[in-house]
This record gives structure tokens, sequence and C-alpha cells, in this order.
């Protein structure tokens, strides 16, 4: 590092003379992302990136700032490159951190809107409805509502109605003697007994059996219950919560849901939005994944690229926060490289394009309703599939080689992500790029390096591919 103003020293714990000459790492020790990382795109792609929000652990605490970093040419002594960065403060609208509560992650108003309805809601004791549909997060919204309440030190017990089935629902709810029926080999304690003095959320009560939901009804109305072959009642204390992915009013007016207990358990409610409708949630539920998965398997993948965030925020996801989770593990898990591209994405991609949007109706093959696609590709399918913008100059590679003045010095220096790229899928490439190779490797996926590696093998100029 060669110049560093005073003001982002100071930031830093440091002042710009100690700063001088040591390594962007040896300074900016924690941020999100690496500024070396970005040093090295910027330098290998010679683009300026703009508009890069950088996350900063600092001394006084995490700051974050908005970068640009742009090429600088060689250096004088012609062995090397210089980068530059622009800081800058965020603008209003840029400012906003995500939400992370209790496990619950976004940046949108309707995650806002949920949050405070949870510590609105956790204040009484009242039963609470969580709506949305599968997928959204309905138990993360349940187990908040029990922390934040006063009975946060109780037990939290949870019970998926329609797992059960219908002749045990009874007396795994609200427990059975010794004896009480064949098989009652001992006294079992069920989930509202097991629940007291906490909460016990019902998932999918929609799905509850209509006789059940009778006796429901006189436990949440007498706060008592009674064992199944038991001749005295107990008295509990217990919050409950539920949650369903039915419009229970519907259930209720077709005669499948009592009225009275919908009345008696509605009496709050919060309905979760799809993400569909809160794509701008989704690079930060990926940042989150990402780092829940680099805890899990014990390395680490920093980010995914632009375009893959492209393809993410394109689809429809029927499945929601549990297919993008289910989603990301797999392609983590396929990756050996630091960074993921869009490329990555295009076993599912594939799998997913004779889906419908928001649905999964395997009978209907490649017909798709509305004649839309799940999901977009990121690059012009022999299908015909639409392509994505690249995104242009504002968007920098993230698939990384070492820079020139670092082969040879270390060999054990990250390496890009293998590629198996055949002539088609470069031409499609360039052609969705207008000819630009550096756009054209950022929508395959790979480094542009590796792009013309590829052409020198399989004798493609230039000029051949647009």
């Amino acid at each position: 590092m060669e110049r560093i103003t005073d003001h982002l020293a100071q930031l830093q714990g440091t002042t710009a003379r100690q700063a001088r000459g040591h390594t962007l790492n040896t300074i900016f020790r924690k941020t999100f992302p690496d500024l070396s990382e970005l040093a090295r795109d910027v330098a290998a792609a010679g683009e300026t990136v703009e508009d890069v929000r950088v996350r900063m652990t600092t001394p006084g605490g995490e700051t974050h700032l908005m970068a640009t970093v742009y090429p600088g040419g060689l250096t004088e002594d012609y062995k090397g490159q210089q980068v530059f960065f622009s800081f800058r403060a965020l603008m209003p609208g840029e400012d906003r951190a995500p939400h992370q509560f209790h496990g619950i992650v976004g940046i949108s108003s309707a995650v806002s809107d949920v949050i405070r309805k949870i510590k609105l809601y956790a204040e009484s004791d009242a039963s609470v409805v969580i709506t949305g549909e599968t997928g959204t997060g309905k138990e993360l919204v349940a187990r908040a509502l029990h922390l934040e309440s006063e009975r946060r030190h109780g037990p939290y017990v949870v019970m998926n109605c329609a797992a059960m089935a219908e002749e045990l629902l009874e007396s795994e709810l609200f427990g059975h003697e010794k004896g009480a029926f064949t098989g009652a080999l001992r006294t079992h304690r069920g989930r509202f007994e097991r629940a007291h003095g906490g909460s016990l959320f019902l998932d999918e009560i929609g799905d509850m059996p209509f006789h059940t939901q009778s006796k429901l009804l006189r436990v949440l109305e007498e706060r008592r219950i009674e064992r199944v072959g038991a001749e005295q009642e107990q008295e509990i204390d217990v919050r409950v919560l539920c949650a369903t992915n039915i419009a229970l009013e519907r259930a209720v007016s077709e005669g499948r849901f009592r009225a009275d207990l919908y009345h008696r358990i509605a009496i709050l409610r919060i309905l979760i939005p799809p993400l569909r409708e809160r794509i701008e949630d989704i690079p930060f539920l990926v940042d989150h994944f990402l780092e829940m998965f680099n805890r899990k398997y014990g390395r680490v993948i920093y980010r995914v690229t632009p375009e893959a965030l492209q393809v993410l925020q394109a689809y429809m996801w029927p499945g929601n926060i549990r297919e993008l989770r289910n989603v990301l593990e797999r392609v983590y898990v396929e990756t050996r490289a630091e960074v993921i591209g869009a490329r990555a994405f295009r076993d599912w991609i594939e799998e997913r394009q004779s889906f419908a949007p928001g649905g999964w109706n395997l009978d209907a093959g490649v017909e798709r309703r509305r004649n839309q696609a799940a999901v977009l590709a990121p690059w012009p399918a022999a299908r015909g599939t639409h392509s994505l913008p690249s995104g242009g100059g504002r968007v920098f590679d993230a698939e990384l080689v070492p820079a020139a003045a670092d082969i040879g010095r270390n060999s054990t220096r990250r390496r890009t992500q293998s590629a198996e790229l055949d002539e088609d899928e470069i031409r499609q490439a360039c052609r969705a790029a207008d000819g630009n190779l550096a756009a054209a490797a950022r929508l395959l996926g790979v480094h542009r390096a590796t792009l013309y590696r590829y052409m020198r093998r399989l004798g493609l100029r230039r000029e051949d591919l647009t």
C-alpha cells in the first residue's frame, strides 16, 4: 500500500505513515468483501468496479462504506499493477443494514413488518397464527416470538400436526396413562404438559383432524388437560403458537376446520410473504447461508458473483427460503473455488426449466404455465430461453486467479473453479455479451483467462465469435 488518507487510516486505528508499505490485509484485517480480492479482480479484468458495499470491522465497531475500485496501470518498476480504492459514506437509502433477528434475515419492508409484529406480539400471551407458503420460515417466527417473550426461560415445544398418525395425535398432544390402550406400556407426558410454563408451536394446524380440533378448543378455553385414560384433569400454563400454509378461512367455509377454534387461535396474525415478493432480500440470505455452510463444512466460499445473484433473483422460488438454502448447499458442495459463479447453477437451471413459476406440476413436463420459465438462464440456451443482462462495467468478475506478480511466489494460492467449456457454450456467451470477452466470461462463470485458454485450445478467434 503506497498511499492512504489520514481519515481512512484513523478509521483502522493507525496513521497514514504507519500504514504505508503494508499489505491491504494487514491494515484492513476484516472486510467483506476482501479488499485484496477486489484488487486482484480489478487488476485482472482491467475494468473499474463501482459502488461495491464494503463492511469493515474497525476498532470502533463495524462500518459500512461504498467503494469504487479502478486500475492504475503498471507500477514504476513495471513489475506490478496499481489499483486505486475510493471510499465514500453511504447515501440515504444505502445505509440500511440487513435485519438479523433470531435467524430472520432481510432488508425488505416485509421483513421489517414481520419483525415489528414479533416484538409487539411477544408482549402478549394471546395465541398467534402464522401464515405463509411452505418454506417461508414460519417456525423461525414462532421461535422468535417465544425468545422475545417473558416465557423465553420456559420450554419451547414443537408439534407437527400433519406428521402424526391420526390415532396417535390426541395421545401426543395431551398424553396418556399406562395401560390406557393397547401398547401404552408407560405413562406418557403430552406436548401440552411438556410445554408448561413456555410455548407450544403447532405446525400445520390446518391439517389437524376435525374431532381433535374440538378437544384442542376445550383445552384452550379451560387451560386444563386430561391424559388419555386418566381420571383427573391438570392445569397447564402454555402459550399456543400456530402455523399453516393453507387459508384457514377457506377451510372453515368448506367445513374442514372448526369456526370456533379458528376464532380462538387467530387472535393475532402474522403473514410471511413469499420470497418471490421480496427478491431484494436474496443477496443477504445468500451471505447468511454461505457463512452457515462455511462453519458446517469447515472451508470458505466468500460470495457468489453478480451474475449468479441475477440467476437466483430471476427464479420464482415455489419452495421459498427452504428451497434457496437447499440449492445453495448443493452448489456449495459442488464448488471447489472460493467464489460461486453463474455457471455453477447450470444443472439446477436445466432441471427447473420445465417447471412453471410457483408450481411443481410434474405431469406438465415441459409445458409451462403462462409460457414462462421457472428461471431465466444467464446465457441463451438451445431451447431459446431469455438471457439476463451482463451487468456492464459495474459488475466485477468473481472468479479469481493470482496476479501476475504473485505467480510463482506462492504455489498454494487459490485457483479458479475448474471449467469444462465447449465451443457452443463459448459462442452463445459471446453473442449474448455482444463480443465482449470479459462479459462473456462472467456469463460463463469463469475468469477471463480461463476463457482465453479454452479459445486457444479450441482454435477460436475473437472475430469468429461475433
